[in-house]
């Protein structure tokens, strides 16, 4: 919140359920950003599939890529999300979580779903990322990712 308002930017154009579904793959409020549940849906397809480390990277390089839009990187991540389907899948999502967010150390939460939206999706994740003064720079981007 700055001055009694909240900034608000939205990002869209990263999977095709955003315009059937209704949402935005990220929302700025204010000095934090939020990014929406992402998959190794990538270009079109379904990256790595049966490979959860690898599909874990993917997801989130999805969802980094939205902070990139505000200017954000892994560094400004303060709480993450993943939703496994098999909690044999643990360790080799935990191993891609901490190699991206190994300087950040954000909280986070990892829980074991019946499924997704595509039964080859193995993980999807969430993020919440921060930067004290990012409403005052924000330019709202609206629309498609650049």
């Amino acid at each position: 919140m700055t001055d009694g308002r909240i900034v608000r930017g939205r990002i869209s154009g990263f999977s095709p359920w955003e315009e059937e579904f209704g949402y935005s793959r990220a929302v700025a409020a204010g000095d934090h950003v939020h990014v929406a549940g992402s998959t190794a849906w990538v270009d079109g397809r379904i990256e790595h599939e049966g490979d959860p480390y690898r599909q874990t990277l993917a997801a989130f390089g999805v969802g980094l890529r939205a902070l990139a839009a505000y200017g954000l990187t892994a560094d400004d991540v303060v709480r993450t999300r993943m939703y496994i389907t098999h909690a044999r899948d643990a360790e080799e999502v935990g191993r891609a979580h901490r190699e991206l967010f190994v300087a950040a150390r954000p909280v986070a939460t990892m829980v074991v779903v019946d499924g997704l939206i595509d039964s080859r999706m193995m993980v999807e994740v969430e993020i919440d990322a921060y930067r004290t003064g990012l409403a005052k720079t924000l330019e709202a981007p609206e629309g498609n990712q650049p």
